[in-house]
């Protein structure tokens, strides 16, 4: 999976790579010559005292060593670029996907998970490139053509080198082979920290309000010390390593000398070639443990790789469609025909056959007891997941067929749970709409009864914005949320329980300004205060995800048991009537 995700990013820097490989080849051309030069003056110039001869050949080394030096820099710029654009190339592709996933691939892999994906192991994955560029592109080079170098030198000795290299790649692969699953746990655990962290932060309010900061400090110390285990278990693996190398390098350096040593004395071999010989077995030593160094990441790399290509590999079920409908004829008009919808894995559906029809200059109310399927219900028409059953038509086109971008201009959600990006309140209400003027978004924040708020922050619609919008209360960031949709001005307007935060003078002064603002509009509300939906045009009454009832207030409250349970839960029978 990594040779393949590889091959797929780097394609594109074709080019950069050749040159890069042509630079680590020179560097590594001269590497390995200048041993053979540094024989050759001790052999021929200071053995003889011919200092003629060590100068010229001294200055030709130094030459060759400042082309070594260009190229290593070359290669190592090159390099560096080119596992950045990687890098790039690859969490773009990875955002570009998770956001073409709907709920339900969201939910299935976790924010938590994608986001050390996107980050960590795209890191991972991208360091590994640049280690390979700058280190294992030239060590093949170099333990091959320091073994034929050293060949050349003296066939006899180089049989120390037929014992070196195999007891080094055994003793690699052993160790490499154990490391893998281990840094495959590393970032499951990883994930986990993440994702623990992640709640402590966004439910710290939670958290206070039930006095559970003991228990969360346990969760996190126990998460962390479950991938600090892991980790150290990774960790003494990777210290074995080196020991191992530098030691199998030492008895071999011995080995060498020793050797060498009996067959300058019997006159086989000069000082020089056993000089060079030993520069190349060092050579040919830093080769393996540049290798080793590159063994060791490539595990950690395989998991991460296998990971990325997982997300990159998920096709969303919300697909879009090959043929868009880029206009519809029946503005406005919302339909849900039979509607099914079943959560993957779900031994019930949530939706069984719903049937619903929303007109303009009409407002239709969703109401039911918690669990019955109002909001999945409504996530169907935006397409946040598509119905497993049925249909859901906006403006006579089913919505699978719409071109998305006409989607977004034609329906506006308010969702249950508001979210505010971090910026400034402009940036958030120009959301929808990046061409508003200012008298635009005020005019929505004064629908949505959010002006005088707003005024009161320090620099109005300049006021900074935190993530989530958590420098705001509950009830004002509904409405900046109901705002920002106000200023899209789309024909359908879907309010998933978008008053709930708001006290009841707020809420029906809101809604006395939203029925103004949305007169031509379809609007379509999910709430469960009977108060905000009592005076809408339609009521849907949904139990166990099936619409039971349809009607209007008074209607409802004669024909429909479960719709009068609801309210009498809230009301009381005078105010009911």
């Amino acid at each position: 999976m990594l040779i393949r995700l590889l091959r797929t990013f780097l394609r594109p820097h074709r080019q950069a790579i050749t040159l890069l490989v042509t630079l680590q080849l020179l560097q590594t051309s001269a590497t390995l010559y200048l041993p053979t030069l540094n024989a050759d003056i001790i052999d021929n110039g200071v053995v003889r005292g011919d200092t003629g001869y060590i100068l010229t050949f001294g200055l030709l080394m130094t030459g060759i060593s400042l082309v070594q030096v260009v190229c290593s820099i070359g290669a190592v710029y090159y390099g560096a670029r080119t596992a950045a654009a990687l890098g790039r190339d690859v969490r773009a592709a990875v955002f570009d996907r998770v956001q073409s996933f709907s709920a339900r691939e969201v939910g299935h892999f976790g924010a938590a998970s994608l986001i050390t994906r996107t980050t960590n192991d795209v890191q991972q994955v991208q360091m590994l490139v640049l280690m390979a560029f700058t280190l294992m592109v030239s060590a093949p080079i170099m333990c091959v053509g320091g073994i034929v170098l050293a060949l050349s030198l003296d066939v006899p000795l180089s049989a120390v080198l037929l014992a070196v290299v195999p007891v080094l790649g055994v003793s690699v692969s052993l160790i490499v082979r154990r490391m893998r699953p281990l840094f495959r746990t590393v970032q499951e655990r990883l994930d986990t920290v993440n994702r623990v962290l992640r709640e402590q932060i966004t439910g710290n309010r939670v958290i206070r309000a039930f006095v559970k900061d003991a228990y969360e400090a346990g969760r996190f110390r126990r998460s962390n010390a479950e991938l600090t285990e892991v980790s150290m278990a990774t960790g003494r693996l990777m210290a074995l390593m080196f020991p191992i190398v530098m030691t199998v390098v030492n008895v071999s350096s011995v080995a060498v000398v020793w050797f060498g040593a009996h067959r300058i004395d019997s006159g086989g071999m000069q000082i020089g070639a056993l000089t060079a010989f030993l520069a190349y077995l060092m050579q040919i030593v830093m080769a393996v443990m540049m290798a080793t160094f590159m063994f060791m990441m490539v595990p950690r790399a395989e998991v991460c790789a296998e990971r990325i290509a997982e997300v990159l590999a998920t096709e969303s079920s919300v697909v879009p469609p090959l043929a868009p409908v880029r206009e519809t004829a029946r503005h406005g008009r919302l339909e849900v025909r039979g509607a099914d919808f079943r959560y993957p894995g779900a031994e019930q559906p949530v939706l069984h056959g719903v049937d619903l029809v929303a007109r303009p200059g009409e407002t239709t109310a969703i109401i039911g007891s918690t669990g019955s399927g109002k909001s999945t219900l409504l996530g169907l028409v935006p397409r946040l997941f598509d119905v497993t059953g049925g249909e859901v038509l906006v403006g006579g086109v089913d919505v699978r067929e719409l071109d998305p971008a006409l989607m977004a201009r034609i329906v506006g959600l308010v969702p249950q749970k508001p979210y505010l990006f971090s910026g400034t309140v402009a940036t958030n209400l120009r959301y929808g709409n990046p061409e508003a003027t200012d008298e635009e978004l005020w005019r929505a924040l004064e629908v949505a009864q959010a002006a005088d708020f707003v005024r009161e922050l320090d620099g109005g619609l300049d006021a900074p914005v935190a993530q989530g919008g958590t420098n705001v209360s509950g009830g004002q960031r509904q409405r900046l949320a109901i705002a920002r949709t106000l200023v899209q001005r789309p024909e359908i307007y879907l309010f998933d329980d978008s008053f709930s935060a708001l006290d009841y003078a707020t809420d029906a002064a809101l809604r006395g300004a939203l029925a103004l603002e949305t007169a031509e509009s379809t609007v379509v509300i999910v709430a469960q205060r009977v108060a905000t939906i009592r005076d809408a045009d339609r009521i849907v009454v949904l139990d166990e995800g099936r619409v039971v009832a349809t009607g209007r207030h008074h209607e409802l409250m004669d024909g429909s048991e479960t719709y009068r349970e609801i309210v009498l839960s809230q009301l009381t029978e005078a105010e009911a009537a």
